[in-house]
């Protein structure tokens, strides 16, 4: 089985696996609430800014409180919530697949220029 297939292999497992059948549920909610999708699509485009400007050596003060306030708002709405849960356990389980894949190839990773441009 070439490597192409394996990997089609293992991404229909991936949709198969209980965290992903809990983020399509949850996305699903989501989408049938426009206001909220909109919410959680603006607290998104806010996050790219604020990375953005924090890359560019811009005061980011603003755009944090901004940030910030919507995510209360979101972290209350348990449709939201749900939804965000579901995302950062399938993003959980995606990083510990390609850790995992990593690994086993011994791939050369300088974590102290990580460390250093990471923080």
């Amino acid at each position: 089985m070439s490597v192409s297939e394996r990997a089609y292999e293992l991404a229909k497992t991936l949709r198969e696996s209980e965290e992903y059948r809990k983020y399509a549920e949850a996305k699903e909610k989501l989408q049938k609430d426009e206001e909220n999708a909109n919410m959680l699509q603006e607290f998104r485009r806010k996050q790219i800014e604020l990375q953005i400007a924090e890359m560019a050596g811009e005061d980011i003060e603003n755009c944090l409180e901004q940030l910030e306030s919507i995510y209360q708002v979101l972290s209350m709405n348990p449709v939201v919530n749900e939804f965000l849960t579901a995302e950062y356990r399938l993003a959980r389980l995606m990083t510990d697949v390609n850790r995992i894949i990593g690994e086993a190839l011994d791939l050369w990773i300088d974590l102290d220029y990580v460390k250093k441009y990471m923080n």
